[in-house]
């Protein structure tokens, strides 16, 4: 029973909802992180505020009731009056983002097969070119499906403390020879000690999209550096080139889905490297930063809580 409990309350702790459990008096007997921090007034032991179960104060509830060791209780989600709308806002972008994003490939695509339909074509060319734009179809609706199991939780982040420098050396390792076409050197920094709470498939997904923003965008001559550190009661994993870098004004954008720097508009990238390193980085408990500027390169910065 003691490992059903502290299971149980991991999980109501751990919810991405605004979760509360409420005895037959109304009064708190727990509640998920989110919902202390989002309901005003909310205390474990305390009655619940008015006006919350009623919908008064401008929250939706959702009640479940359950019998334990009987006694009665309720599982209450709480959810404000338009998040549902504000999410099939969302959702609708989303789904035009990519319908938009995939049509430029395809167009690509369908273009090409018409001109190896006429005399006189290489047509061995026009399939090598044709299987370029179906890799990156393909690779766009990979990245998509991954960032939609990211956002729903389907994909678990954290784990216990993995240690950093080896999967960034692994990353690396993979990515020498692409790096080399494009002029991009590719180097690893850090103290071999340092973990964090994150699964070595998802360290690995931070390093990869920050390495291939860099092969991407850095320039030819660029170097690009994979490092990890520790600041105070932060680790942090730190991606830098050297190259020609972005605009100041266009950094806090970088993360956003399909956002692309204006030196980049002609890449062939997803636009959804950094979005995804965002989701894995603030699902583990971190933040993620750019700093830079045109001419100064561009570094990434993201910070996990430290291992205890």
């Amino acid at each position: 029973m003691d490992g059903d409990a502290t299971r149980g309350r991991t999980l109501l702790e751990e919810s991405r909802e605004a979760v509360v459990v409420l005895d037959d008096a109304d009064r708190v007997i727990g509640a998920s992180r989110r919902a202390r921090q989002s309901i005003d007034g909310l205390r474990e032991g305390g009655r619940i505020p008015e006006g919350l179960l009623s919908g008064d104060a401008g929250i939706v509830p959702l009640v479940v009731p359950y019998d334990v060791g009987g006694r009665r209780e309720r599982l209450v989600y709480l959810s404000r009056s338009g998040d549902l709308t504000a999410y099939e806002e969302l959702r609708t972008g989303f789904t035009a983002a990519v319908s938009h994003e995939l049509r430029t490939p395809l167009a690509r695509l369908l273009s090409l097969l018409e001109t190896a339909a006429l005399p006189g074509e290489d047509v061995a060319e026009l399939v090598d070119q044709a299987r370029i734009e179906v890799e990156q179809i393909r690779e766009l609706i990979d990245e998509v499906l991954f960032l939609s199991e990211l956002e729903s939780g389907t994909r678990i982040v954290s784990l216990g403390a993995v240690p950093v420098r080896p999967e960034l050396e692994a990353v690396v390792s993979e990515l020498e020879e692409r790096a080399r076409r494009p002029g991009v050197a590719l180097v690893v920094e850090g103290d071999p000690s340092l973990t964090v709470a994150v699964r070595p498939r998802m360290l690995r997904v931070i390093a990869e999209n920050l390495a291939e923003n860099a092969i991407r965008y850095a320039g030819p001559g660029a170097t690009f550096t994979l490092a990890v550190e520790r600041r105070g009661d932060e680790v942090v994993v730190r991606g830098t080139d050297d190259g020609i870098g972005v605009d100041e004004s266009q950094l806090p954008r970088l993360f956003e889905r399909f956002f692309r720097a204006d030196r980049a508009r002609a890449s062939r990238g997803t636009g959804l490297g950094l979005a995804i390193v965002k989701h894995v980085v603030t699902q583990a408990g971190g933040t993620v930063e750019a700093a830079g500027g045109l001419g100064a390169g561009l570094e990434i910065r993201c910070a996990f809580p430290a291992p205890r």
